[in-house]
């Protein structure tokens, strides 16, 4: 299942916030959920996994890239956001990846594929890095 607020670049001010759909969220069958983790207007929402009770057979899959923007995540950044949800729901139960897609629309690509390919090396690098430190 993927929680969205749109992939597009704007205001995003009247965005429900995650806390009151997360109970309906961890309701659902699904036995992953992708969720926007790195866009300015919710990455603060990782504390709200604080408090849920995500039920054993549920992974998590942040996004620790933010698929709207030109700039490119350190990989240390993508690192620190993968063990912050490791904290929460244990080392196996994340997954890394995107906010959302980079080409949304049909015949609308706002992403250069130079950056979109070079985000997503900084993914790799980035998970690279959090594994060498939760897996050892």
């Amino acid at each position: 299942m993927h929680l969205c607020w749109g992939n597009y670049e704007g205001p995003h001010d009247h965005d429900i916030p995650l806390a009151k759909i997360v109970g309906a969220v961890m309701r659902a069958k699904p036995s992953a959920v992708s969720f926007e983790a790195s866009n300015p207007r919710h990455a603060h929402e990782w504390t709200v996994w604080r408090e849920v009770d995500v039920p054993d057979d549920k992974v998590l899959i942040p996004g620790v890239i933010d698929s709207t923007t030109n700039f490119i995540e350190h990989p240390e950044l993508v690192a620190q956001r993968i063990a912050t949800f490791a904290g929460i729901v244990g080392r196996e139960r994340v997954l890394a990846g995107v906010d959302c897609g980079f080409g949304t629309f049909a015949g609308y690509g706002k992403m250069d594929p130079d950056i979109c390919y070079a985000k997503l090396r900084v993914l790799a690098e980035g998970a690279a890095i959090a594994s060498s430190r939760l897996w050892g």
